[in-house]
């Protein structure tokens, strides 16, 4: 039985992955080091979930800790890593991009690194669609330009992207990464477009959007997104990436009017102006992962939505708790 390591194993895809793994029957070594970008009773409650699985364990630890991650490699006999851990958020990066560069980059370098000097030999990273910034064909191949990324998040992935290549090069691992595009579903991330419109829907406070709501984006249900993760671990190309994408492209504006509907409110909205990090679309082209996967989202932009106002609902009581900042 093969045993996983998963970084970022309590963050919202993270979580995900680690859920499905241990439904295959792999053994699965959580790691995360819980911190507070966001409400840590959100972690907690995937958390919790998790260590009820058969098969998975969880270790609280740092990927910029040195020492503890050569712990867990020394102590583990590991086939694989699958590195979800990392900081999230294009405009927080504007903000502290040194927090970025660390976690993302550094964090991305140690792992691999640990891997070098333990002969584990399989490599996925997570990475992300903002890569591309803001003049990529539409829908978006991997072979789209990623020289103009627009903030530091990008730019911190890139890098991760780019040691993963350096150490499938030099020292042979198999090394494969995933660009994410737009995730969501049940227990997001609360600074996310689809949690934050649910709760302020569902609470009669204004619904912020930055510029005029005809921005688009593919979202993608973050069950969708683990099976991709699951399919490029059984697979081995030496170095590859690939786009996980929705197949569904929709304004802000619309999802909003198809969150009031669900949530059975009318939303107040309030435009503000356009942050210059944010891209004004994106949508993947996933004709690589359809070929070489056998990939393809299977869960719709209204069944995804949802099943993530009911999870919201049904949790009410602690979520709306939740502080979006």
């Amino acid at each position: 039985m093969e045993q996983i390591l998963v970084t970022g194993a309590a963050g919202f895809i993270g979580a995900e992955i680690c859920r499905k793994l241990a439904g295959e029957g792999y053994r699965v070594i959580g790691l995360d080091n819980l911190n507070s970008l966001y409400d840590t009773r959100l972690k907690s409650y995937r958390l919790n979930l998790l260590q009820e699985l058969p098969g998975f364990r969880f270790i609280k630890a740092d990927i910029t800790d040195e020492d503890a991650l050569e712990s867990i490699f020394s102590n583990h006999q590991l086939d694989a890593v699958i590195n979800i851990a990392g900081v999230p958020g294009v405009r927080l990066s504007v903000e502290n991009p040194w927090l970025f560069v660390s976690s993302n980059t550094v964090g991305t370098l140690n792992l691999l690194d640990c891997c070098r000097r333990h002969d584990v030999k399989k490599f996925l990273q997570a990475s992300t669609s903002s890569v591309y910034g803001d003049n990529a064909p539409y829908p978006t191949p991997e072979s789209a330009d990623t020289t103009h990324p627009l903030q530091p998040y990008a730019v911190s992935k890139l890098a991760s992207e780019q040691m993963c290549y350096a150490y499938h090069s030099l020292h042979g691992i198999d090394a494969t990464v995933l660009r994410f595009f737009t995730v969501f579903g049940p227990c997001g991330r609360p600074d996310m477009a689809i949690f934050r419109f649910i709760k302020w829907i569902d609470e009669g406070q204004p619904v912020l959007v930055n510029g005029d709501g005809t921005q688009t984006r593919g979202f993608t249900y973050v069950e969708d997104i683990a099976n991709g993760t699951l399919a490029a671990l059984r697979h081995s190309f030496g170095y590859e990436i690939f786009n996980l994408g929705g197949h569904e492209s929709i304004s802000i504006n619309d999802l909003i009017t198809k969150i009031e509907k669900l949530v059975g409110k009318k939303a107040s909205i309030r435009y503000q102006p356009m942050m210059k990090a944010d891209m004004t679309a994106n949508l993947a082209d996933i004709t690589k992962a359809r070929a070489k996967l056998d990939w393809h989202p299977e869960v719709s932009l209204d069944e995804g939505l949802k099943r993530t106002v009911d999870w919201y609902m049904n949790e009410r009581f602690w979520v709306s708790d939740i502080r979006i900042s």
